[in-house]
């Protein structure tokens, strides 16, 4: 059986649809469809059946869907061990991570990697915490930065959480706002603040969302930005408030302030591998670089 087909396969499973899958490859719905066809020929076995305009999996096509991310696993395992007996890491490894983890956690290891490792090739995706659990399943990122604390997407037993640092989740204020006055903020008295979000159901917004009707109101959103040095650029000129967090906030670039919540809140930041076969020797060299990194400052 041919690794990539197999790797379509279980690609159908997570993802639901040939045109998904397609897009999620970089193919056509087409081509797909002949790749998943000649596998039903390799293996001898209906994996797929129609109904109306889509295909399903067969109960035979579901468990090879379901076994094939093992086998694969069990396959770079192989790999691995066989690349262990090298002196040095060495090879491409996708690293997947979310906006703020990028410059303060993602960028220092890849820089530091760099120079240690000239064979190490890392290729740095921005994915949201919601996007980057799915990516890592189907094998389309080697490993991830991401949190989980307030995520409702199951992680199941097929991933492996690496604890990195913790990270308040802080409100942010122009210079004279009356919250600056304060040591700490209670949301409640923010009630009539104009704020700035991130994207509609960015894991920071749907957070901030639900922090601000705990706190009993609904927010009055007057922006939404999808880049935090946008949102600190807007809380600086005094058009809104913001929660973030303190990764996000770079005090030394912008004029603003930052105060904790009178009831704290802070995100476990994790890195995420696959479970199954050891990680290769250049994952593994990434995500000790990570493990180990200097602590970034964090707005205060």
């Amino acid at each position: 059986m041919n690794p990539w087909r197999l790797q379509l396969l279980s690609r159908l499973d997570t993802l639901g649809t040939v045109r998904a899958v397609a897009e999620a490859a970089n193919l056509s719905p087409s081509n797909v469809s002949q790749q998943l066809a000649t596998l039903e020929t390799e293996t001898g076995t209906q994996l797929l059946e129609r109904t109306g305009r889509r295909v399903r999996l067969t109960p035979a096509g579901l468990i090879l869907a379901r076994r094939a991310r093992t086998i694969l696993d069990h396959m770079a395992g192989v790999e691995a061990e066989l690349r262990g007996f090298g002196a040095e890491p060495a090879g491409r490894v996708r690293l997947g991570a979310f906006q703020s983890a990028i410059h303060t956690m993602a960028v220092p290891a890849v820089t530091r990697l760099t120079r240690e490792h000239p064979k190490l090739d890392v290729e740095l995706l921005e994915l949201e915490p919601h996007e980057s659990i799915p990516a890592l399943r189907v094998g389309d990122v080697d490993l991830i930065i991401t949190t989980t604390d307030f995520d409702e997407l199951p992680l199941g037993p097929d991933i492996d959480l690496v604890p990195l640092a913790t990270d308040p989740v802080l409100l942010v204020v122009p210079p004279g706002h009356p919250a600056a006055k304060r040591g700490t903020v209670d949301l409640a008295s923010c009630t009539d603040a104009s704020w700035s979000f991130d994207k509609p159901q960015s894991y920071m917004a749907n957070l901030a969302l639900r922090l601000c009707r705990q706190a009993g109101f609904e927010p009055h959103i007057v922006c939404r930005f999808s880049n935090y040095m946008m949102t600190l650029q807007h809380v600086e000129a005094g058009l809104s408030i913001a929660l973030l967090p303190g990764l996000a906030v770079d005090l030394g670039r912008y004029r603003v302030l930052t105060r904790e919540l009178s009831n704290p809140v802070t995100r476990t930041i994790t890195a995420a591998v696959r479970r199954g076969s050891p990680p290769r020797a250049a994952v593994r060299a990434v995500l000790d670089a990570l493990r180990h990194r200097p602590e970034p400052p964090v707005g205060a």
